[in-house]
C-alpha cells in the first residue's frame, strides 16, 4: 500500500503517544463496557466533523487535515477532507476509492490494507453500538476517571495486524466520543478531535496539547 493510502488509513478515524488516559483511572466491569459502546450507536447515515493531526517520525512538524467523517451504514464509510485540501475517500463492498482535486480517481481492494479494516471494525461497531463485533476484533479496555471522562483501548486481537497498529484508545464522556488516537507499531501516532472537538484542533499542535484536550481539561 502507498504512502497515501497509509495516511489516510490513520486519518479515517485514526484515526486513532502514550495513553490519552493520562490520569489516575479505574477499570470498568464487562456490564458497564458493553452499556457505554450500547450507548454510542448512531442511526446511518452518521456524520461528524472531524480534525486530525498525524505525527511521523521522518517529519519535524505533524500533518494536520481537517473534514467530515460519516458512517452511510453497514460497512460503508465516508470521509471527506475539507482542509488544506479536498479530496473524499469511501469503503463500500470491500474497495476503497479515493478522489482528490487534481488527480485521477483511483481504488484498491480492502484486503491490501489491514489497519483500514480495523478503522472499519472499530468505527462500525462504535457508531452501531455493536459490543460484539468491537470484542471480535479488538481485547476491550475501559476505565474512568471519576468525573464523567471515559477511555476506550483497543488492541488488535490478530497478532499480525498488530504489527501494524498497536493500538486504538478513544476518548469521550457521556455519549459522545471526543477524541481517537491510533498508535501505529512503526512510531507513528494519528490524534483525531471528533465533533465539537474538531474546532479545538491548535494552529500548531504538539501531542501534549491534545492529550489536555481529550482530557476534558
Amino acid at each position: 500500500m502507498t504512502s497515501g493510502s497509509k495516511t489516510w488509513a490513520v486519518l479515517l478515524l485514526s484515526s486513532l503517544m502514550l495513553s490519552l488516559s493520562a490520569n489516575a483511572s479505574a477499570p470498568e466491569d464487562a456490564a458497564t463496557t458493553r452499556a457505554l459502546i450500547a450507548s454510542l450507536g448512531r442511526p446511518a447515515p452518521a456524520r461528524t466533523p472531524f480534525a486530525e493531526a498525524r505525527f511521523m517520525k521522518m517529519l519535524d512538524q505533524p500533518l494536520v487535515v481537517s473534514g467530515q467523517l460519516a458512517w452511510l451504514g453497514e460497512d460503508r464509510l465516508e470521509r471527506t477532507v475539507e482542509h488544506p485540501h479536498r479530496e473524499v475517500s469511501t469503503i463500500a463492498n470491500g474497495e476503497v476509492s479515493q478522489q482528490r482535486e487534481g488527480r485521477s480517481p483511483r481504488s484498491f481492494s480492502l484486503k491490501r490494507a489491514p489497519q483500514l479494516q480495523l478503522l472499519l471494525d472499530s468505527f462500525v461497531a462504535l457508531l452501531g453500538g455493536d459490543a460484539a463485533r468491537l470484542d471480535q476484533a479488538f481485547v476491550v479496555q475501559h476505565s474512568a476517571d471519576g468525573a464523567d471522562h471515559w477511555t476506550l483501548t483497543l488492541t488488535p486481537r490478530d497478532a499480525k495486524l498488530a504489527q501494524t497498529v498497536s493500538r486504538i484508545d478513544i476518548d469521550g464522556s457521556g455519549n459522545e466520543p471526543h477524541c481517537m488516537r491510533m498508535q501505529e507499531a512503526d512510531g507513528d501516532v494519528a490524534i483525531d478531535l471528533l465533533g465539537a472537538y474538531a474546532a479545538k484542533m491548535p494552529a500548531t499542535p504538539t501531542r501534549d496539547a491534545l492529550a489536555t484536550i481529550c482530557q476534558g481539561d
